[in-house]
């Protein structure tokens, strides 16, 4: 089941049936192993999964009370956002159905550890899942200035937050992660 939330009676009515939901942080072409281990505890823990992809082109206006969130976009491309989340729901989609398992996709917007916990609170989420990032200097850099979503979820709330390797481990005899 996905689904794309687009008014605040319908968000919060679905809100009401997430509650302690799996939630799985999810970018494009994301190896497939991320959503395989989140549907895993979403099944052992019998609740939803929420799929969430933040779209960092766009920033959060405001809030209202219950909870809408209402956001502007960073750039004037306003469909970069809108085909990661296709692609999202669509790769989702192909990993997800015939499981049986209760899920839905969610657009979230801005800074990806804020995005998630605000999302994890409205939920009461059981469990955060993400995926390690790629090896890279372009990625290193990228996480100097921004820091680790998975670490930044781990000291910002008090969910647990599973964090499942995207590419092979790095042998313990190489001194160095990211040797690229």
């Amino acid at each position: 089941m996905t689904d794309n939330t687009s008014t605040p009676s319908d968000e919060a009515a679905q809100n009401a049936t997430l509650q302690k939901a799996v939630i799985v942080g999810m970018q494009p072409g994301q190896p497939v192993r991320v959503i395989e281990e989140a549907a895993r505890f979403a099944r052992l823990l019998r609740v939803p999964l929420v799929v969430a992809h933040v779209d960092v082109t766009r920033f959060v206006t405001y809030e209202d009370p219950d909870g809408y969130v209402h956001s502007a976009p960073i750039d004037i491309n306003f469909d970069a956002g809108t085909a990661e989340f296709e692609a999202v729901q669509v790769e989702a989609s192909a990993a997800l159905d015939g499981t049986g398992l209760t899920w839905t996709a969610r657009q979230l917007v801005g800074d990806p550890a804020l995005a998630i916990k605000a999302l994890a609170n409205k939920l009461d989420a059981q469990l955060i899942v993400v995926g390690t990032r790629k090896r890279g200097i372009g990625e290193s850099i990228r996480e100097f200035f921004t820091g680790s979503v998975a670490a930044r979820l781990a000291h910002r709330q008090h969910r647990s937050v599973l964090v499942v390797p995207l590419q092979d481990p790095v042998p313990d005899t190489q001194p160095e992660i990211w040797t690229e």
